[in-house]
């Protein structure tokens, strides 16, 4: 018998760190699980110690990790014999489905990415793309949903929402939160915090960081990689997200959650999170100069509003998340996703 229909739903990814794809399938373990499923997240490779098995732990979120062989995911899958293999990313993607499929298990594929990375990683998302014929499919974005070339079903990320927890009245933290690389343009924050007096943190690692920090450590304060947000959200007023391109970040809706307002840029589905303005400021994606300009002028706005123009704006900013991301619509639109692979096997 391929599969087991007690069996659990494995999340199988190939991670060495810590990002949005990690926080959405962290995110995804727990919800299951807080709604009776049996779930277990799967890496596929052995990367070394990595600060995502931490926060499982923590989490106490269930995980095993095997050595990047196909041979060996065949033979867990046998052990185990899940319900279900929900794979993420395009490695995982790629080797997921042709082995889950080749043990007649049901394969569900979501797709994060907004970007097209250079060769070769450019080449695997092409494939994992044309593979995903093999599995049901979701997108985090409507973008990203329109650009594969088999019907996706639009599932855009979520979170769970914690409850609102005070900030204290100080000078007004501004944030970056991600990874230091071109897409997500840490350059952009970097070169606003010297367009305006007011304290820039960047959270995050990358390649991108050791230039960073030679040019701007005079304006901004680099944190470096955290695996406790949950302890630095608190200290966090305004996230600015300055991406070239983008998905649906969940750092967006992290923070929105908590009542966190952003400034961003027009990119991906970061509308979608903003809304009419209840969530912050858009700002329109051009030329670099044009859009550190924009920024500038929408963080001056913020600055100048009193306080309670601010408390009122991020409480339309977590209203916005628990209305639009919450876990409970995309819970049941990602079971229907799954009842639907289960019944093609």
């Amino acid at each position: 018998m391929p599969r087991c229909e007690n069996g659990p739903i494995v999340l199988l990814l190939d991670s060495s760190g810590l990002g949005g794809i990690e926080t959405h399938v962290a995110t995804l373990a727990a919800t299951l699980r807080a709604a009776g499923e049996s779930a277990q997240i799967l890496f596929l490779t052995d990367h070394g110690p990595n600060p995502f098995h931490t926060q499982l732990q923590a989490l106490d979120l269930p995980f095993a990790v095997l050595d990047g062989r196909v041979g060996s995911l065949w033979l867990w899958l046998r052990r185990v014999r899940p319900r279900l293999l929900h794979t993420h990313g395009y490695k995982a993607g790629l080797i997921g489905r042709l082995v889950a499929r080749a043990r007649g298990l049901p394969v569900v594929s979501t797709f994060h990415a907004g970007e097209r990375a250079p060769f070769p990683v450019g080449l695997y998302q092409r494939l994992d793309e044309w593979t995903s014929l093999l599995a049901e499919r979701i997108a985090v974005s409507a973008p990203i949903a329109e650009k594969l070339p088999f019907l996706t079903t639009f599932i855009p990320n979520f979170i769970r929402i914690p409850a609102v927890m005070e900030r204290p009245k100080r000078v007004p933290r501004i944030a970056f939160v991600g990874r230091l690389s071109p897409e997500k343009a840490p350059d952009r924050f970097c070169a606003l915090a010297r367009r305006v007096q007011a304290p820039f943190h960047l959270y995050g690692d990358g390649p991108m960081r050791a230039a960073l920090e030679r040019d701007f450590a005079d304006c901004v304060t680099f944190h470096g990689f955290r695996t406790d947000m949950q302890a630095v959200w608190p200290e966090i007023d305004l996230l600015i997200i300055p991406s070239r391109a983008e998905g649906l970040p969940m750092a967006a809706l992290e923070a929105i959650a908590r009542g966190i307002p952003l400034i961003a840029t027009d990119v991906g589905a970061l509308s979608t999170v903003i809304g009419e303005g209840e969530a912050g400021f858009l700002v329109s994606d051009g030329p670099d100069e044009v859009v550190i300009a924009s920024a500038a002028k929408a963080l001056d706005q913020w600055l100048g509003m009193g306080e309670a123009a601010r408390s009122d704006l991020s409480s339309c900013a977590r209203e916005r998340a628990i209305r639009y991301f919450g876990e409970g619509p995309a819970l049941a639109a990602i079971r229907a996703v799954y009842a639907r692979a289960c019944r093609q096997c």
